[in-house]
């Protein structure tokens, strides 16, 4: 969110949570021109820090996302926050391949 005071925002990746296959991942991708355009002094590196963060939350691997069952860690990662990267509204669906499902959406939705 390069400016909140003007309602800026950039979708810059998915969150996907299938709760029958214990399944959640993020796929992110930064479009830093796009980013640059909304915001010339916007902290690109400090965005993609925290979008990698996010990812890696969604893995569990360590720390306190390790002891985190994957509909917990997905619960915390669409809470309202007040930072420049914020989740976007949740939005349901069916799908067979929840892993293949969430590039198609970051195709479809981020680049």
């Amino acid at each position: 969110m390069p400016r909140i005071e003007r309602g800026e925002r950039l979708n810059a990746g998915v969150l996907l949570y299938c709760r029958a296959r214990s399944f959640v991942t993020a796929r992110t991708h930064l479009d830093e021109e796009r980013l640059r355009a909304l915001d010339p002094h916007a902290d690109t590196a400090g965005v993609r820090a925290a979008l990698r963060a996010v990812e890696e939350f969604c893995g569990g691997a360590a720390g306190a996302a390790a002891e985190q069952d994957p509909g917990r860690r997905f619960r915390w990662l669409v809470a309202p926050r007040s930072t420049v990267v914020q989740p976007g509204p949740v939005h349901t669906g069916l799908t067979a391949d929840p892993a293949a499902e969430a590039e198609r959406l970051l195709g479809l939705l981020v680049r």
